[in-house]
């Protein structure tokens, strides 16, 4: 089946957006029915919404001196690592 793109008009904002022909077949793969109703910073905005916003703290990794963000709020005592540094600590 050959996809093209199409312009589809969000439900949310009456914005126009472009429903990609990979978009379409990536859809097509997933089994997924139906068109996406909404344009991609309406459903940006669904999503943090439904997931709700999480406060996230600015720290410097202790392993690599970088900066970075956690969704807690670090404790003097322990130290905080950025994702790579943590993923190296586990092995």
């Amino acid at each position: 089946m050959a996809f093209e793109d199409r312009t589809l008009t969000c439900k949310e904002c009456g914005a126009e957006f472009v429903f990609s022909a990979s978009e379409q077949e990536f859809y097509a793969e997933k089994g997924f029915q139906n068109d996406p109703a909404r344009c991609p910073s309406c459903r940006a905005a669904r999503k943090q919404q439904r997931n709700g916003a999480r406060e996230m703290f600015e720290v410097v990794c202790a392993e690599c001196g970088c900066t970075t963000q956690v969704p807690f709020k670090p404790v003097n005592d322990r130290p905080v690592y950025c994702r790579d540094c943590y993923q190296n600590q586990q092995r």
